[in-house]
């Protein structure tokens, strides 16, 4: 007798394992059918350099949180690629590209998003974020709202929002300090989301539409 060839017989090698997206799905915001979306763009990402099934730097910047006008600010930051890269190994896996993107998911809690952005401010990752540090995040967010205001202008904000987020007077911002910051001032998290991903299966839908897995298969 020959053999019954199963379900997942002629699963390409760089193809998304059912289990791993299930479990995927069920740490993140995404739901199954969008981490299988995401899957097929980390497949195009990955492979748009170096063709090893991995995100490179040049991948990453090349290629992730890019709109039409211009480059998203905060890809270029070193800190993005290493926050994703959580392995410390120099490039990023499917599972890390998953989570790491997951925080910019609509539907991902405030507290996710205030972390990633306390650590992505932690320039010097120091556990604090500084009044030069601070700095630069009211430039990211000027440019990216396409304000062109006054070097003065931009020191008075400075100064006062960090007058306002160091409630402890030391000179620095810490964890719970930005916490509250954010809670009081939730415009600071506006470019921790990032509405697409909401939509990633419309965006690949030939790969979510003849989906193994159903939604019901997580509650199994």
């Amino acid at each position: 007798m020959g053999c019954v060839p199963t379900k997942h017989a002629n699963r390409s090698p760089d193809s998304l394992d059912a289990r791993q997206a299930v479990a995927l799905a069920a740490e993140t915001s995404f739901t199954v059918s969008e981490v299988e979306a995401l899957h097929e763009l980390f497949r195009k990402i990955s492979n748009s350099i170096v063709k090893d099934g991995l995100i490179h730097k040049e991948e990453f910047h090349l290629a992730l949180f890019r709109n039409k006008k211009k480059q998203n600010l905060f890809v270029d930051r070193q800190q993005v690629f290493d926050l994703f890269d959580q392995k410390r190994n120099g490039v990023i896996e499917f599972s890390e590209f998953v989570r790491s993107l997951s925080v910019f998911h609509p539907d991902a809690p405030e507290e996710q998003k205030a972390a990633f952005a306390f650590r992505l401010y932690d320039l010097r990752q120091t556990g604090f974020i500084e009044r030069q540090e601070l700095k630069e995040m009211v430039l990211a967010l000027l440019e990216e709202s396409d304000l062109d205001i006054t070097s003065d202008a931009v020191e008075m904000i400075v100064d006062r929002t960090f007058d306002q987020a160091d409630t402890k007077g030391d000179g620095r911002i810490d964890q719970e300090e930005w916490n509250e910051f954010v809670k009081n001032n939730p415009y600071v998290l506006r470019n921790m989301t990032l509405p697409y991903l909401k939509d990633i299966t419309m965006v690949f839908p030939s790969f979510v539409i003849h989906s193994e897995i159903s939604e019901a298969d997580m509650a199994a």
